[in-house]
């Protein structure tokens, strides 16, 4: 059963989404507008390991010019950006 995020997590979520790359801020922030009430506590997990890719990586897998591999390359992971090429 998942609980839903309390403000502080929320808010916390947010700053660590934070990117040296605008495009990935607009992208991100884009999917937290749409999806933030809804994440789990695995989908903050997810989202805070795909955080810790460095920018410009990142920005390839958002964009699909790049596939997710090692470590990010998990099934929630995987799902969380899916959703985000989509918007």
């Amino acid at each position: 059963m998942s609980k839903e995020l309390t403000e502080l997590e929320r808010a916390r979520l947010r700053w660590r989404a934070r990117r040296g790359l605008l495009e990935n801020d607009l992208i991100i922030t884009k999917f937290l507008d749409q999806y933030e009430t809804q994440l789990t506590t695995a989908d903050v997990a997810a989202l805070t390991c795909l955080f810790d890719m460095g920018d410009n990586d990142l920005l390839d897998v958002l964009l699909g010019r790049k596939e997710l591999e090692g470590v990010y390359n998990t099934p929630d992971i995987q799902r969380l950006v899916k959703q985000m090429r989509e918007l």
